[in-house]
């Protein structure tokens, strides 16, 4: 699907979140990838053959907490 040089990682690359966007709805709260992601804002996906991939956020850093 990609035409970009060098061309964006494939849906099932470890990476495919580093392909460019080709359409952004912020509103909505998605983008669509050029390798057919649909990335959400609440690190979602939703993969070209149907497949989901659930949110993998970053967990929060507490800070003093003791030990």
């Amino acid at each position: 699907m990609c035409a970009h040089n060098p061309p964006c990682p494939t849906a099932m690359a470890p990476d495919r979140e580093a392909a460019r966007p080709v359409a952004h709805r912020p509103e909505q709260g998605w983008s669509l990838l050029c390798n057919g992601v649909l990335v959400c804002e609440d690190t979602g996906e939703l993969l070209p053959d149907g497949r989901v991939v659930a949110p993998h956020r970053p967990l929060a850093l507490t800070v003093g907490s003791a030990a």
